[in-house]
């Protein structure tokens, strides 16, 4: 079964009616925004009805008491500096609040929402300045002039995110009167003025605004903000930036975007960089700027993406390290990285049509973005560590803690992108779903949904898709209506999935179940109402071992079943109270029992403070036991304990 969809691409004359965050001018497949998909339940369902009723709140309730949406009022009152509050990047959070609005209003009608949405919007728009700027870090007196310190500064990437919300608002509620959009154009035309070709030949240390202005281009119909998108993409490496300690790598500034072997740096610098590049590569025609994209993304994906999909194995600098650098212990593993990384890998999707893009989208979905929230919505990991060796503490619900403190999820942190940043993901998630190309449709991702949509040649097309996804491995999808003439459907066969079966029949009569290999199953006919594909994942669990290049883990193996990577949590062990102290049988093999994976496991030999280099580690009378996993994006829900998702061995 190939990975590649064997049909054409094509430009999309309808390209501004897609309601979605990404909506290429041309591209190979066609994105079915929230207009044509809706998740109506299940694992990703249940996470959305979250968000909506508990996380936006949350935020928006942080956001005023830290001060960071107060900060608008104060430069609109002519106050500022004195009272602000909160990181030179604190302005962001309040857009990506914004943006999170939105698409939850694209969604769903909510009179209560849309009636804070407006109020932001008006304390935002009053602080805007008359040639169009707005930042409440920099440019009044006794605050750093504008444009000063583009390393730390983060002016850009502030407006970036300003761009994101105006355009999300734009496409779920086209022409709004509440400004949004105007209040974006105006700050887009100044970035143009002082950053286009004859201004200044620099760019943001931490790149954003790049795929924020493709997009703004897009909605608008406005060549100047793709083509100062391109500028900002193409000034790159060529040491632009003032030299860190962590070098010039860490802002992407070391090599040029389309010289680079793999993403290097800043982990969410690097994949928010690589997502505008596409952007530019796609809107330009660039194919060879879009080839080395694809060579970079394959790279790290295999050689610096931790199993979960997350990324970034350094502490200091949130960056990714060399080759094989994944040490679990010292995951960093952002989840704005795992985001950006979602970003990346879908703009890839939609440009080529490969399925590999949606496998590591789906791992990341699952084993990042739904990690990171509490079942309440309510707290948050900012990072997302694959071994906690010490137990967490229970933070101070109240209390603003310090970014990478992944012992416990937090409610709110000094550095709090990962928060909005979910909350966006989250509310935008119907879009990531389905796509449609000249012959049909294609599922990426597979959750409980409605499709409503067009193909290409006009003729509407609806299906139903039933799945309780990932706990068992049914997908059935339901044509409720289709017009004359054959067209395509295609289901994405995940890489895990050797073994997988699809039936092609009618609610009445399920025709016979066929082998399909990892990539595309693909069915062509003239289907009519009542006409069901079927797609059947083996979901036994399995047992994953490392490349032996990767040195912090050989001797270690993990368990997966469907999407989900499993972890060893201590509140689930009997004869031990730390995960560090047993070890995998590897001769018994995983079981499902009671809604949940065990495995066999036995102790080390007592510790002791003799010389650690010596015979064997487990203890001779120890008899082995079973003790169940937990899906990794569950962990740390029961309270503090200690945790891994690689096991050792012996």
């Amino acid at each position: 079964m190939s990975t590649t969809l064997p049909t054409r691409p094509l430009d999309h004359a309808t390209a501004r009616t897609v309601v979605a965050p990404v909506v290429p001018s041309r591209s190979r497949l066609r994105p079915l925004g929230l207009g044509d998909v809706r998740i109506v339940g299940g694992f990703w369902g249940e996470r959305q009805a979250v968000n909506a009723a508990h996380t936006l709140s949350h935020i928006l309730s942080r956001l005023e008491s830290e001060g960071w949406l107060p900060n608008f009022d104060r430069a609109a009152a002519g106050t500022l500096p004195a009272g602000r509050r909160g990181r030179e990047f604190s302005d962001s959070e309040v857009y990506k609040y914004l943006e999170a609005a939105a698409w939850e209003l694209g969604r769903r009608d909510d009179i209560d929402l849309e009636r804070t949405f407006r109020g932001v919007v008006d304390r935002v728009a009053a602080a805007q300045e008359a040639d169009g700027y707005l930042n409440t870090e920099f440019g009044r007196e006794g605050q750093q002039p504008r444009w000063s310190d583009l390393e730390w500064g983060h002016e850009l990437y502030c407006l970036g995110h300003l761009f994101q919300a105006a355009v999300a608002r734009e496409r779920t509620r086209p022409g709004s009167d509440d400004g949004l959009l105007l209040v974006a154009l105006r700050a887009a035309d100044l970035v143009c003025e002082v950053f286009g070709p004859d201004g200044i030949p620099a760019f943001c240390g931490h790149p954003e605004i790049e795929t924020a202005l493709a997009e703004l281009a897009r909605v608008t119909g406005d060549a100047r903000y793709a083509a100062q998108a391109a500028l900002f993409v193409n000034r790159r490496g060529h040491e632009t930036l003032a030299d860190i300690e962590w070098g010039r790598r860490y802002f992407q500034d070391d090599v040029p975007v389309r010289d680079a072997e793999a993403l290097s740096g800043h982990a969410v610098r690097a994949n928010y960089l690589a997502a505008g590049a596409v952007d530019v590569a796609v809107e330009s025609d660039d194919d060879d700027l879009l080839a080395s994209l694809r060579a970079q993304w394959s790279r790290t994906r295999g050689r610096r993406t931790y199993i979960t999909g997350g990324q970034g194995s350094h502490h200091q600098d949130e960056a990714f390290g060399d080759d094989w650098e994944l040490p679990s212990d010292r995951a960093y593993s952002e989840t704005c990285a795992g985001i950006a990384s979602v970003m990346f890998s879908w703009r890839l999707l939609l440009a080529g049509g490969e399925s590999a893009y949606a496998d590591l989208i789906e791992r990341t979905l699952f084993n990042v973005v739904a990690t990171s929230p509490s079942a309440d919505g309510r707290s948050f990991f900012y990072a997302n560590t694959l071994h906690q060796r010490v137990p967490g503490v229970v933070p101070d619900p109240d209390a603003t803690s310090p970014r990478a403190s992944s012992s416990l999820r937090a409610p709110w942190f000094e550095v709090s992108c990962c928060p909005p940043n979910v909350a966006r993901t989250l509310a935008s998630l119907d879009a990531y779903v389905a796509t449609a190309d000249a012959g049909g449709i294609q599922i990426h991702q597979y959750a409980p949904a409605e499709i409503r949509t067009t193909l290409d040649d006009g003729r509407e097309v609806s299906l139903d898709v039933a799945t309780r996804y990932p706990d068992e491995g049914t997908v059935r999808v339901t044509v409720i209506h289709s017009t004359e003439g054959a067209w395509t459907l295609s289901l994405r066969v995940p890489e895990w999935a050797d073994g997988a079966r699809v039936r092609v029949g009618s609610a009445d009569v399920v025709g016979e179940a066929l082998p399909v290999s990892p990539g595309w199953a693909v069915v062509r006919r003239e289907f009519r109402a009542g006409d069901v594909v079927e797609l059947e994942l083996p979901m036994a669990p399995r047992i994953v071992v490392p490349d032996p290049r990767i040195d912090a883990i050989r001797g270690c193996v993990a368990v997966e079943r469907g999407p989900e990577v499993l972890a060893l949590e201590s509140v689930d062990l009997a004869t031990a109270e730390d995960v560090g102290e047993v070890v995998l049988d590897v001769t018994a093999p995983p079981v499902e029992g009671d809604g949940r994976v065990w495995v066999s496991i036995a102790d080390r030999a007592p510790a002791s403070d003799g010389w650690p280099f010596g015979a064997g580690p487990l203890d001779a009378d120890a008899e082995p036991t079973r003790v169940a996993l937990v899906p990794y994006h569950d962990w740390g829900n029961r309270g503090p304990s200690t945790m891994r998702v690689w096991m050792p061995t012996t």
